[in-house]
């Protein structure tokens, strides 16, 4: 996975950093997982909008990606690495032996012509998918479940890993990529690898127009519109707007939000970084 840096032609290309796409062995996919997006430029099914800074944005068909992993002890072949306008990871589009084809998350340093397969006794090698209980400790992986049978939930974007700690119990203790400590039950299955694009994080797109390209609309600050409009608006020339909130009053920047009485807070061993 490379990076690629542009000469100065233009404003925008300054400081321009994508991904070389050099990973990436076939540029259409198959037709059978594609399924049409609709956009909703941010508005409900009445027209009203309920969520800002979103419309625009190019044409994408969604790819459907198994997170389930279901098809347990049937071997299958890697036999295209491909780019996903939904996501930021790249996807691995693999051949089972009775010939289904599935798009995956593609780990990183899963390579085309590889073997792949899920499921109880399978070797705890990239891209395979095991039980928790069959994980040996100290593995990196991603595609976590929460619940057994519910498919991938954690650890599904470029570059995330979680590590298995430990086992207590029926419960697994996992390390996730917020630090972020917690248990999940040993029945639930998770992916061996970290997952691909691993640079994602240093692209730099450069100019605005790249943003609309995605679907997303400017975003105003909120110290820059007026006191009807947001809590931190208002004041003579460059205020400094007060407490950080929300639109909505919600304090923000370092001040606890998460419900005291949230059910999965048992499950959660020691919460994550600032």
């Amino acid at each position: 996975m490379a990076l690629k840096n542009y000469k100065p032609t233009t404003s925008s290309q300054r400081f321009k950093v994508i991904s070389a796409y050099d990973d990436i062995t076939a540029s259409t996919p198959e037709k059978s997982l594609l399924v049409p997006v609709r956009k909703s430029g941010g508005r409900d099914n009445t027209g009203k909008m309920t969520m800002r800074y979103i419309g625009g944005g190019h044409k994408q068909m969604y790819r459907i990606i198994d997170f389930k992993r279901d098809k347990e002890g049937i071997p299958a072949v890697v036999k295209t690495i491909e780019y996903d306008p939904n996501r930021s990871a790249r996807i691995a589009l693999v051949v089972y032996n009775d010939g289904e084809k599935r798009y995956i998350v593609a780990p990183n340093g899963l390579k085309v012509g590889q073997n792949i397969v899920s499921g109880k006794g399978s070797a705890p090698e990239i891209g395979n998918t095991l039980y928790l209980s069959e994980i040996p400790f100290g593995t990196v992986i991603h595609n976590i479940e929460l619940r057994p049978g519910q498919g991938a939930k954690m650890a599904r974007s470029a570059g995330s890993y979680a590590q298995l700690l430990s086992r207590d119990g029926k419960f697994a203790i996992i390390k996730l990529p917020s630090g972020e400590t917690r248990m999940i039950l040993q029945a639930c299955k998770a992916t061996v690898g970290m997952v691909s694009n691993t640079d994602h994080n240093l692209e730099v797109s450069g100019k605005a127009g790249r943003s609309r390209w995605y679907g997303r609309r400017p975003r105003v600050r909120g110290v820059a519109m007026n006191p009807v409009d947001h809590p931190m608006g208002g004041g003579e020339g460059r205020s400094s707007g007060g407490h950080p909130r929300s639109r909505k009053g919600k304090p923000a920047k370092g001040q606890k939000t998460r419900a005291r009485k949230n059910a999965s807070s048992k499950y959660i061993i020691e919460r994550r970084k600032k």
